[in-house]
């Protein structure tokens, strides 16, 4: 399988092309991040006609905390599941299955219902240890010696543990309501978060992006097979190992706050692979502004839905992406030999 192209794909643009098609995606991520802002418009009109100190209000402490959430989230997504891809050579891997997302949640719930913690921010630093602690569960179980298919299996294995695990706090919770509760919250949601929670979430996030993308060089590389890799002086256990530690941290600390989002981490490394002529380091960034677009589009697409209907932005993103995850699984079973 050829990773990088013929001479006539988008991999072997020149250096300008390149430079216009990021700049395109950059612009176009920016004004979906405007739209997400300001729509619906007629509210800030109203209010800055009635009272223009409330209509700030609205901005700054409603309507911005959720674009940066979406945002960041949405990057975060796209940037993993491109090096969880890259690393695992499957367009199917995703940031779930490093069991950050179950854990985080798992974190999240068990201080809420049985530890009684009602702080926002302290309900976003439980769920963010239950992603680490999920994390070293993972590295212990796969051992020191772990190949990509035994942390993939590890991943797997501590997903569903803690999938299981918080349909089991809840059922057994003192509050005959939490399930209702915990619903919206489980399928992801960017309503009611304040700018220290956005902090939370995006500061640690935003830290392992930076370590992730300085890495996109090595999976390249990776991508000519882990004998050629170590040839050139990488070391494949070890970053297979920091490449999903970086993953499992930054999702586990979006998770925390917003909730666990599906599918936009498969969505966006396959567009952006399609941008990068099949380099997978190189698909990166663009699967990083991708994911940004698609869950602020989501969510304003959920903002945007009939007064009263309350739609988890996560319900949204697994209806659109359960139809693709089934057409690149048929698409893979086409090109496996007869």
């Amino acid at each position: 399988m050829d990773l990088h192209g013929t001479a006539h794909d988008p991999g072997n643009r020149t250096a300008s092309e390149n430079a216009r098609v990021k700049s395109g995606i950059l612009l176009a991520v920016f004004v979906v991040a405007l739209a997400h802002l300001l729509l619906p418009l007629a509210p800030i009109v109203e209010l800055h006609r009635t009272a223009p100190g409330v209509a700030g209000l609205l901005i700054t402490e409603l309507r911005l905390p959720r674009t940066l959430l979406a945002f960041g989230y949405g990057a975060v997504l796209g940037l993993t599941g491109a090096a969880l891809q890259a690393l695992f050579a499957n367009p199917l891997a995703s940031p779930d299955i490093t069991g950050s997302s179950s854990g985080a949640a798992l974190g999240a719930v068990l201080a809420s219902y049985w530890l009684g913690v009602d702080s926002p921010l302290a309900l976003a630093a439980c769920g963010g240890a239950g992603a680490v602690l999920a994390l070293l569960l993972l590295l212990l179980l796969a051992g020191r010696r772990a190949t990509g298919a035994t942390l993939l299996l590890a991943g797997l294995a501590i997903s569903l543990a803690a999938g299981a695990a918080t349909s089991l706090v809840l059922a057994l919770a003192p509050s005959p309501f939490a399930f209702y509760d915990s619903f919206e919250w489980l399928m992801g949601s960017f309503v009611d978060r304040s700018l220290p929670q956005a902090a939370v979430a995006l500061l640690p996030a935003a830290a392992c992006a930076l370590l992730l993308l300085r890495r996109s060089r090595a999976l390249d590389v990776m991508a000519l097979g882990d004998d050629v890799a170590a040839s050139l002086g990488y070391r494949p256990r070890r970053l297979g190992i920091e490449v999903i530690a970086l993953s499992a941290i930054a999702v586990g600390a979006c998770v925390s706050v917003c909730g666990a989002i599906g599918f936009v981490g498969l969505i966006a490394p396959f567009a952006g692979r399609l941008m990068s002529g099949g380099h997978p380091g190189r698909a990166l960034l663009p699967s990083s502004a991708i994911g940004a677009a698609l869950l602020l589009l989501a969510d304003l697409a959920v903002r945007l839905a009939p007064a009263g209907r309350t739609i988890p932005v996560g319900v949204l993103t697994t209806v659109f992406g359960t139809p693709l995850f089934i057409w690149i699984l048929l698409t893979m079973r086409q090109r496996l030999p007869s």
